[in-house]
Protein backbone atom coordinates (compact mmCIF):
# COMPACT_ATOMS: atom_id res chain seq x y z
CA UNK A 1 0.00 0.00 0.00
CA UNK A 2 2.91 2.41 1.05
CA UNK A 3 4.94 0.96 -2.75
CA UNK A 4 1.01 2.26 -4.47
CA UNK A 5 1.23 5.49 -2.70
CA UNK A 6 4.86 6.46 -3.63
CA UNK A 7 4.00 5.97 -6.92
CA UNK A 8 1.40 7.85 -7.48
CA UNK A 9 3.67 10.66 -5.82
CA UNK A 10 6.11 10.31 -8.32
CA UNK A 11 3.72 10.59 -11.36
CA UNK A 12 2.13 13.70 -10.08
CA UNK A 13 5.35 15.68 -9.85
CA UNK A 14 6.22 14.27 -13.46
CA UNK A 15 2.91 16.04 -14.27
CA UNK A 16 3.51 19.34 -12.90
CA UNK A 17 7.15 19.59 -14.43
CA UNK A 18 6.02 18.53 -17.86
CA UNK A 19 3.09 21.65 -17.53
CA UNK A 20 5.70 24.37 -16.33
CA UNK A 21 7.95 23.50 -19.10
CA UNK A 22 5.20 23.92 -21.42
CA UNK A 23 4.19 27.29 -20.00
CA UNK A 24 7.63 28.63 -20.38
CA UNK A 25 7.87 27.92 -23.79
CA UNK A 26 4.68 29.64 -24.76
CA UNK A 27 6.04 32.49 -23.06
CA UNK A 28 9.31 32.75 -25.37
CA UNK A 29 6.98 32.07 -28.54
CA UNK A 30 4.60 34.61 -27.59
CA UNK A 31 7.19 37.35 -29.14
CA UNK A 32 5.89 40.29 -26.67
CA UNK A 33 8.93 41.95 -24.52
CA UNK A 34 11.44 39.91 -25.70
CA UNK A 35 15.05 40.76 -24.67
CA UNK A 36 18.18 40.87 -26.42
CA UNK A 37 21.24 40.29 -25.07
CA UNK A 38 22.21 43.85 -23.28
CA UNK A 39 18.50 44.30 -21.64
CA UNK A 40 17.59 46.31 -25.15
CA UNK A 41 13.92 45.78 -26.17
CA UNK A 42 12.76 44.97 -29.75
CA UNK A 43 10.27 46.31 -31.65
CA UNK A 44 7.13 44.19 -33.12
CA UNK A 45 7.27 44.91 -36.89
CA UNK A 46 3.37 45.13 -38.36
CA UNK A 47 3.10 44.00 -42.29
CA UNK A 48 2.28 47.45 -44.26
CA UNK A 49 -0.33 47.56 -46.12
CA UNK A 50 -0.91 47.49 -49.77
CA UNK A 51 -1.38 50.61 -51.86
CA UNK A 52 -4.87 49.61 -52.43
CA UNK A 53 -6.05 49.06 -49.19
CA UNK A 54 -4.36 52.49 -47.97
CA UNK A 55 -6.18 54.36 -50.45
CA UNK A 56 -9.30 52.79 -51.53
CA UNK A 57 -12.50 54.18 -51.79
CA UNK A 58 -13.68 56.61 -49.06
CA UNK A 59 -10.27 57.23 -48.20
CA UNK A 60 -8.20 60.16 -48.60
CA UNK A 61 -5.18 60.11 -50.70
CA UNK A 62 -4.44 63.88 -50.13
CA UNK A 63 -2.07 65.04 -47.47
CA UNK A 64 -0.01 68.13 -46.27
CA UNK A 65 3.34 68.00 -44.99
CA UNK A 66 3.98 69.59 -41.84
CA UNK A 67 7.10 70.60 -39.71
CA UNK A 68 9.38 67.54 -38.31
CA UNK A 69 7.97 65.18 -41.33
CA UNK A 70 4.36 65.58 -39.53
CA UNK A 71 1.32 64.44 -42.13
CA UNK A 72 -2.20 66.07 -42.49
CA UNK A 73 -4.98 63.73 -43.85
CA UNK A 74 -7.14 66.83 -45.54
CA UNK A 75 -10.81 66.85 -45.46
CA UNK A 76 -13.13 68.83 -47.86
CA UNK A 77 -11.54 72.32 -46.84
CA UNK A 78 -8.55 73.62 -44.80
CA UNK A 79 -7.72 76.68 -44.08
CA UNK A 80 -3.59 77.95 -44.26
CA UNK A 81 -1.70 81.02 -44.31
CA UNK A 82 -0.14 83.24 -47.31
CA UNK A 83 3.46 83.30 -47.40
CA UNK A 84 3.92 79.76 -46.04
CA UNK A 85 5.25 77.32 -48.60
CA UNK A 86 2.40 74.17 -49.18
CA UNK A 87 3.68 70.71 -49.74
CA UNK A 88 1.12 68.36 -50.72
CA UNK A 89 1.44 64.18 -50.84
CA UNK A 90 -0.52 62.04 -52.96
CA UNK A 91 -0.07 58.14 -52.29
CA UNK A 92 0.29 56.27 -55.52
CA UNK A 93 2.84 55.24 -58.48
CA UNK A 94 0.88 57.36 -61.20
CA UNK A 95 -0.96 60.66 -60.04
CA UNK A 96 -2.28 63.35 -61.36
CA UNK A 97 -3.39 66.96 -60.03
CA UNK A 98 -5.87 69.56 -60.47
CA UNK A 99 -5.57 72.75 -59.17
CA UNK A 100 -6.45 76.59 -60.07
CA UNK A 101 -6.35 76.83 -63.39
CA UNK A 102 -4.51 80.05 -63.53
CA UNK A 103 -1.20 78.38 -62.38
CA UNK A 104 -1.39 77.04 -65.62
CA UNK A 105 -2.70 79.92 -67.84
CA UNK A 106 0.51 82.18 -66.58
CA UNK A 107 2.96 79.08 -66.56
CA UNK A 108 3.56 79.64 -62.41
CA UNK A 109 7.11 78.57 -61.53
CA UNK A 110 5.87 78.34 -58.23
CA UNK A 111 4.29 75.26 -58.63
CA UNK A 112 6.54 71.87 -58.70
CA UNK A 113 5.21 68.45 -59.08
CA UNK A 114 7.17 65.48 -59.13
CA UNK A 115 6.62 61.76 -59.13
CA UNK A 116 8.04 59.33 -57.08
CA UNK A 117 7.60 55.71 -56.53
CA UNK A 118 5.21 55.55 -54.03
CA UNK A 119 3.38 58.85 -53.98
CA UNK A 120 3.50 62.04 -55.56
CA UNK A 121 4.45 65.56 -54.80
CA UNK A 122 3.02 68.75 -55.38
CA UNK A 123 4.60 72.23 -53.99
CA UNK A 124 3.59 75.65 -54.40
CA UNK A 125 5.89 77.96 -52.53
CA UNK A 126 4.84 81.72 -51.05
CA UNK A 127 1.41 81.14 -51.98
CA UNK A 128 -0.97 83.92 -52.02
CA UNK A 129 -4.49 84.54 -51.62
CA UNK A 130 -5.13 84.39 -55.29
CA UNK A 131 -4.20 80.62 -54.68
CA UNK A 132 -7.25 80.04 -52.69
CA UNK A 133 -9.10 77.24 -54.87
CA UNK A 134 -10.00 73.58 -55.26
CA UNK A 135 -6.79 70.81 -55.25
CA UNK A 136 -6.90 67.32 -55.95
CA UNK A 137 -5.39 64.53 -57.14
CA UNK A 138 -6.51 61.09 -58.66
CA UNK A 139 -4.79 57.67 -59.64
CA UNK A 140 -4.47 57.39 -63.48
CA UNK A 141 -4.63 54.01 -64.89
CA UNK A 142 -2.79 52.89 -67.98
CA UNK A 143 -3.60 50.20 -70.33
CA UNK A 144 -0.37 50.65 -72.73
CA UNK A 145 -0.56 54.08 -74.31
CA UNK A 146 -4.12 54.48 -72.91
CA UNK A 147 -4.73 55.93 -69.54
CA UNK A 148 -7.79 57.30 -67.99
CA UNK A 149 -8.24 58.97 -64.07
CA UNK A 150 -10.01 56.32 -61.52
CA UNK A 151 -13.06 57.59 -60.09
CA UNK A 152 -13.29 55.32 -57.07
CA UNK A 153 -9.51 56.85 -56.13
CA UNK A 154 -9.87 60.84 -56.13
CA UNK A 155 -9.15 63.13 -53.00
CA UNK A 156 -9.88 66.82 -53.04
CA UNK A 157 -9.91 69.55 -50.45
CA UNK A 158 -10.19 73.17 -51.12
CA UNK A 159 -7.78 75.17 -49.87
CA UNK A 160 -8.13 78.82 -48.09
CA UNK A 161 -4.86 80.77 -48.22
CA UNK A 162 -5.89 83.57 -45.56
CA UNK A 163 -5.07 87.28 -46.08
CA UNK A 164 -5.97 89.94 -44.20
CA UNK A 165 -5.85 92.68 -47.05
CA UNK A 166 -7.35 90.26 -49.41
CA UNK A 167 -10.92 88.96 -48.20
CA UNK A 168 -11.89 88.31 -51.47
CA UNK A 169 -9.86 85.85 -54.12
CA UNK A 170 -8.19 88.38 -56.28
CA UNK A 171 -9.23 88.35 -59.86
CA UNK A 172 -7.74 89.83 -62.63
CA UNK A 173 -10.61 91.04 -64.18
CA UNK A 174 -12.08 94.21 -63.09
CA UNK A 175 -15.29 94.43 -64.06
CA UNK A 176 -16.98 90.75 -64.92
CA UNK A 177 -19.94 90.08 -66.86
CA UNK A 178 -22.50 86.87 -65.39
CA UNK A 179 -25.26 85.87 -67.91
CA UNK A 180 -28.63 85.05 -65.99
CA UNK A 181 -30.71 82.43 -68.00
CA UNK A 182 -34.27 81.26 -66.18
CA UNK A 183 -33.38 77.45 -67.17
CA UNK A 184 -30.14 77.25 -64.80
CA UNK A 185 -29.08 78.73 -61.50
CA UNK A 186 -26.09 82.44 -61.98
CA UNK A 187 -23.16 82.35 -60.03
CA UNK A 188 -21.92 85.88 -58.65
CA UNK A 189 -18.32 84.13 -58.37
CA UNK A 190 -17.28 86.74 -55.09
CA UNK A 191 -14.91 83.98 -53.56
CA UNK A 192 -13.48 84.64 -50.23
CA UNK A 193 -10.27 83.70 -48.47
CA UNK A 194 -11.71 82.66 -45.14
CA UNK A 195 -15.20 80.54 -44.64
CA UNK A 196 -15.41 82.87 -41.41
CA UNK A 197 -16.04 85.93 -43.42
CA UNK A 198 -19.47 87.17 -43.52
CA UNK A 199 -20.51 88.39 -46.66
CA UNK A 200 -23.22 90.26 -48.45
CA UNK A 201 -24.88 90.98 -52.09
CA UNK A 202 -25.36 94.69 -53.22
CA UNK A 203 -26.66 96.27 -56.54
CA UNK A 204 -25.15 99.58 -57.46
CA UNK A 205 -28.51 101.49 -59.03
CA UNK A 206 -31.06 101.54 -56.80
CA UNK A 207 -28.80 100.69 -53.93
CA UNK A 208 -29.60 97.48 -51.88
CA UNK A 209 -29.19 94.79 -50.62
CA UNK A 210 -30.15 91.46 -51.83
CA UNK A 211 -31.22 89.43 -48.88
CA UNK A 212 -29.66 85.51 -48.92
CA UNK A 213 -32.79 83.89 -48.01
CA UNK A 214 -31.16 80.31 -48.00
CA UNK A 215 -33.56 79.86 -51.21
CA UNK A 216 -33.51 81.69 -54.27
CA UNK A 217 -30.37 83.43 -53.04
CA UNK A 218 -27.67 81.02 -51.59
CA UNK A 219 -23.63 81.32 -50.59
CA UNK A 220 -20.75 79.27 -50.51
CA UNK A 221 -17.54 80.67 -50.08
CA UNK A 222 -16.07 78.13 -52.61
CA UNK A 223 -18.37 79.73 -55.65
CA UNK A 224 -19.97 83.17 -54.24
CA UNK A 225 -23.76 83.86 -54.45
CA UNK A 226 -26.23 81.72 -56.50
CA UNK A 227 -28.96 82.57 -57.93
CA UNK A 228 -31.15 79.90 -58.48
CA UNK A 229 -34.07 81.04 -60.55
CA UNK A 230 -32.67 84.12 -62.45
CA UNK A 231 -34.71 86.79 -63.69
CA UNK A 232 -34.25 90.46 -65.42
CA UNK A 233 -35.40 92.05 -62.73
CA UNK A 234 -32.21 91.06 -61.26
CA UNK A 235 -30.01 92.40 -64.28
CA UNK A 236 -27.64 95.76 -63.40
CA UNK A 237 -24.33 96.39 -61.86
CA UNK A 238 -23.62 94.45 -58.51
CA UNK A 239 -20.78 94.03 -56.21
CA UNK A 240 -20.28 91.77 -52.69
CA UNK A 241 -19.14 92.92 -49.15
CA UNK A 242 -16.88 90.51 -47.09
CA UNK A 243 -16.50 91.68 -43.48
CA UNK A 244 -14.26 90.24 -40.77
CA UNK A 245 -13.02 91.64 -37.65
CA UNK A 246 -11.03 93.94 -39.57
CA UNK A 247 -12.63 96.80 -41.92
CA UNK A 248 -14.90 95.56 -44.88
CA UNK A 249 -14.04 95.30 -47.66
CA UNK A 250 -15.87 95.48 -51.64
CA UNK A 251 -15.37 93.16 -54.20
CA UNK A 252 -14.74 93.30 -58.22
CA UNK A 253 -18.16 94.63 -59.72
CA UNK A 254 -20.33 92.08 -61.45
CA UNK A 255 -23.00 93.05 -64.68
CA UNK A 256 -25.71 90.77 -64.46
CA UNK A 257 -27.06 90.60 -68.09
CA UNK A 258 -30.62 88.11 -69.12
CA UNK A 259 -29.57 85.94 -72.08
CA UNK A 260 -32.71 85.68 -74.04
CA UNK A 261 -31.40 82.66 -76.35
CA UNK A 262 -31.49 79.33 -75.76
CA UNK A 263 -28.91 76.76 -75.02
CA UNK A 264 -28.12 74.99 -78.61
CA UNK A 265 -26.84 74.82 -81.68
CA UNK A 266 -26.48 78.40 -83.91
CA UNK A 267 -29.26 79.29 -85.63
CA UNK A 268 -28.18 80.65 -88.53
CA UNK A 269 -29.43 82.83 -90.90
CA UNK A 270 -28.09 83.65 -94.62
CA UNK A 271 -28.58 87.07 -96.46
CA UNK A 272 -26.75 87.87 -100.08
CA UNK A 273 -26.88 91.82 -101.07
CA UNK A 274 -28.06 92.82 -103.20
CA UNK A 275 -30.71 89.70 -104.23
CA UNK A 276 -30.19 89.74 -107.69
CA UNK A 277 -26.80 90.29 -109.52
CA UNK A 278 -24.89 90.20 -113.00
CA UNK A 279 -20.99 89.75 -114.15
CA UNK A 280 -18.57 92.99 -112.83
CA UNK A 281 -20.86 93.59 -110.11
CA UNK A 282 -20.01 93.44 -105.72
CA UNK A 283 -22.17 91.20 -103.71
CA UNK A 284 -22.19 90.65 -100.13
CA UNK A 285 -22.96 87.15 -98.57
CA UNK A 286 -23.74 87.78 -94.76
CA UNK A 287 -24.03 84.42 -92.76
CA UNK A 288 -25.44 86.24 -89.06
CA UNK A 289 -25.77 83.83 -86.15
CA UNK A 290 -27.89 85.07 -83.00
CA UNK A 291 -26.67 83.33 -79.39
CA UNK A 292 -25.55 83.30 -76.57
CA UNK A 293 -23.38 86.07 -75.16
CA UNK A 294 -20.30 84.30 -73.90
CA UNK A 295 -20.32 81.00 -76.59
CA UNK A 296 -18.03 81.77 -79.43
CA UNK A 297 -18.91 80.52 -83.25
CA UNK A 298 -16.27 79.59 -85.59
CA UNK A 299 -17.67 80.01 -89.77
CA UNK A 300 -16.81 77.86 -92.59
CA UNK A 301 -17.78 78.36 -96.30
CA UNK A 302 -17.95 76.43 -99.79
CA UNK A 303 -18.42 78.08 -102.64
CA UNK A 304 -17.87 77.92 -106.56
CA UNK A 305 -14.78 80.04 -107.04
CA UNK A 306 -13.09 78.90 -103.70
CA UNK A 307 -10.10 76.86 -105.56
CA UNK A 308 -9.80 79.49 -108.80
CA UNK A 309 -9.42 82.86 -106.82
CA UNK A 310 -9.03 84.83 -103.40
CA UNK A 311 -12.14 86.41 -101.75
CA UNK A 312 -12.33 88.77 -99.19
CA UNK A 313 -14.18 87.08 -95.83
CA UNK A 314 -14.56 88.76 -92.74
CA UNK A 315 -16.21 88.45 -89.40
CA UNK A 316 -17.87 90.51 -86.58
CA UNK A 317 -19.56 89.96 -83.13
CA UNK A 318 -21.66 92.66 -80.77
CA UNK A 319 -24.12 92.30 -77.88
CA UNK A 320 -26.94 93.57 -78.49
CA UNK A 321 -30.34 94.33 -76.27
CA UNK A 322 -33.39 92.92 -77.60
CA UNK A 323 -36.48 93.82 -75.64
CA UNK A 324 -36.58 94.21 -72.05
CA UNK A 325 -33.07 94.43 -71.54
CA UNK A 326 -32.65 90.67 -72.92
CA UNK A 327 -28.77 90.30 -74.09
CA UNK A 328 -27.99 88.20 -77.38
CA UNK A 329 -24.80 87.86 -78.90
CA UNK A 330 -25.10 87.99 -83.19
CA UNK A 331 -21.94 86.67 -84.71
CA UNK A 332 -21.60 87.27 -88.45
CA UNK A 333 -19.00 86.03 -91.31
CA UNK A 334 -19.59 87.70 -94.33
CA UNK A 335 -17.90 87.01 -98.33
CA UNK A 336 -17.18 90.14 -100.01
CA UNK A 337 -16.64 89.19 -104.47
CA UNK A 338 -16.09 91.68 -106.23
CA UNK A 339 -16.05 91.94 -110.05
CA UNK A 340 -18.21 89.06 -110.36
CA UNK A 341 -17.07 86.23 -113.11
CA UNK A 342 -18.83 83.15 -114.42
CA UNK A 343 -17.58 80.56 -112.45
CA UNK A 344 -18.83 82.91 -108.95
CA UNK A 345 -22.45 82.03 -109.31
CA UNK A 346 -23.84 79.48 -107.73
CA UNK A 347 -24.32 77.80 -104.82
CA UNK A 348 -22.84 79.57 -101.41
CA UNK A 349 -22.99 77.40 -98.05
CA UNK A 350 -22.05 78.72 -94.79
CA UNK A 351 -21.33 75.92 -91.61
CA UNK A 352 -21.36 77.86 -88.20
CA UNK A 353 -20.34 76.23 -85.23
CA UNK A 354 -20.49 76.21 -81.34
CA UNK A 355 -19.59 73.85 -78.43
CA UNK A 356 -22.87 72.39 -78.45
CA UNK A 357 -23.29 71.76 -82.31
CA UNK A 358 -23.40 73.02 -85.85
CA UNK A 359 -26.01 74.37 -88.55
CA UNK A 360 -25.17 74.91 -91.98
CA UNK A 361 -27.17 76.95 -94.34
CA UNK A 362 -27.00 77.56 -98.23
CA UNK A 363 -27.77 80.39 -101.01
CA UNK A 364 -27.75 80.50 -104.55
CA UNK A 365 -25.91 83.24 -106.63
CA UNK A 366 -27.51 83.71 -110.15
CA UNK A 367 -27.18 86.22 -112.56
CA UNK A 368 -30.39 88.26 -113.56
Amino acid sequence: MKLWVVLCLALLWVELQNGACQQTKRRKDAGENRIKPGGKRVKVRYPKLKEKDAGGRGQSLLTQVLDKGRFLRLGDSITLTSGKNMELRCKGSNIGWSYPSYLDTFNDSRLSIKQSDKYSQLILTLPSAADTGTYSCYVILCDGSECVKDPDHISTSYIYFTDKDYLFVPSAIHFEIVYLRSDRPAVVPCRVTSPLAKVSLHKEVPPEEIPADGTLVTYDPTKGFVLRNPTPELQGVFYCKAVTRDTPQISTKYQLLYVEVPSGPPFVSLEASPEFVRGGDTVNITCTVLGEPEVEVSFAWTYPARNHRPIDVHGSWRLVNRGMGYTTRISQSIITIEDLETTDFGRYICKAKNERGETTVATNIISK
